[in-house]
């Protein structure tokens, strides 16, 4: 296959969109890295970069290659300047088709409806069909994670807005389910309609579900659904760490932090700004501030005081994270529940005991693409001396 990226070239930023507008040079720094992480045998993202100077960086998983690549053709949907020689169409269909073949989540689905709203495109028939049964389901909504539900939600509710009633009608019910069984009193979000994990969520988790909300009520008038987002915005604020580090797993219940690790890059420069836009444009109180304490946690304020920049590749560290616990999640399930049981809040800790996760993930630089494609007020951030170039493609 040809491959759909030329060599990039961090100058194209100098270069301007059909009305005028020219990419910004964290744009600019996120379209390289995706460059690297591009498999021009499958016509998709990787699963993972690895940054530990392997001779063969790119790691390939089917089903999760598909997605994330879905998840950077919605980022692209934002971006004024395309890479040159990229077919977005081309490459939709194919990673959209390739759904149906591959052990996918249900979310998969989700992220294939909103891209494909975003980039004007029509649904592929084995994605309608396999949605709307998804869809008829109601039973089987109830086996539906976070995840699941907002995503599927957002996609619906971008279908709807291309003008198609029916998808109006999907997104109510869903939004029905989101009200009854995933809203928590404290202002956070369950992660499940029931079971025994269902109060112990993640960041993801209060993500996707608010998102969904704000996109539900803005589509449809819905008051509630949107009172629900700024609830959960506002809390996530009080619960935003004083570096900006935004916690990664919380007792819904009690609508508290009960371990903050790791801490996410692509929390910190995508989801949580693509979220905090959202609330920007509800007015809530602090949305923007928590956005930019929160991308600088990206640049070096931070409990290591470094960067979480590679900038030779044009790529991001994943995360920070408890020593001892790159490969397994085990002691964090015990401490959550502990916390949890004694109702008491999991907190930072010294420096000497965090370790990096050296790997980036395409879809983390593309919802840096879906949060500061389109915006020009962030200049700070969106054209800090971080991201010009230093690299060499």
């Amino acid at each position: 296959m040809t491959e759909f990226f030329n060599s990039v070239d961090l100058s194209r930023n100098q270069s301007l969109s059909a009305d005028g507008a020219s990419n910004s040079p964290l744009i600019e720094y996120a379209l390289a890295g995706l460059d690297r992480c591009w498999l021009p045998d499958h016509g998709r993202w990787s699963h993972i970069y690895h940054l530990d100077g392997r001779s063969a960086p790119n790691e390939s998983i089917p089903q999760s290659d598909v997605f994330y690549s879905l998840n950077v053709l919605l980022g692209l949907s934002r971006v004024p300047v395309k890479p040159q020689g990229l077919d977005l169409a081309a490459t939709y269909f194919s990673n959209a088709h390739a759904l149906s073949v591959l052990p996918v989540r249900i979310y998969a689905w989700g992220m294939a409806l909103w891209a494909a709203a975003e980039l004007g495109l029509e649904l592929p028939e084995d994605v309608l069909r396999r949605t709307r049964r998804l869809l008829a389901d109601e039973d089987g909504w109830l086996e539906f994670r976070a995840q699941d539900l907002g995503m599927l939600l957002i996609g619906v509710v971008a279908q709807a807005r291309t003008g198609r009633p029916a998808w109006a009608q999907d997104a109510n019910a869903l939004f029905q389910l989101l009200a009854k069984r995933f809203h928590a009193e404290s202002g956070l979000f369950y992660d499940a309609a029931g079971g025994l994990r269902r109060r112990f969520s993640s960041f993801a988790t209060q993500t996707y579900l608010a998102m969904a909300c704000y996109h539900h009520g803005a589509l449809s008038g819905n008051a509630s659904a949107i009172a629900m987002a700024n609830q959960c915005v506002a809390r996530l604020i009080d619960l935003q760490g004083p570096s900006g580090e935004w916690p990664w797993f919380f007792d819904s219940v009690h609508g508290r932090v009960v371990d903050f690790y790791e801490v996410y890059s692509v929390h910190q420069y995508g989801m949580a700004p693509a979220l905090l836009e959202c609330a920007e444009q509800f007015e809530v109180p602090r949305a923007r501030a928590a956005l930019v304490k929160g991308f600088h946690w990206v640049l070096g304020r931070n409990q290591l005081n470094r960067s979480m920049l590679v900038p030779e590749l044009s790529l991001s560290i994943r995360s920070q994270i408890r020593k001892g616990e790159l490969l397994s999640s085990k002691p964090r399930a015990m401490r959550a529940v502990t916390n949890a049981m004694l109702r008491r809040s999991g907190g930072l800790i010294e420096p000497d005991n965090i370790d990096l996760r050296l790997e980036c993930r395409s879809y983390e630089l593309g919802w840096i693409l879906w949060s500061f494609g389109r915006r020009t007020d962030l200049t700070d951030l969106t054209h800090n001396e971080a991201f010009v170039r230093k690299s060499v493609p």
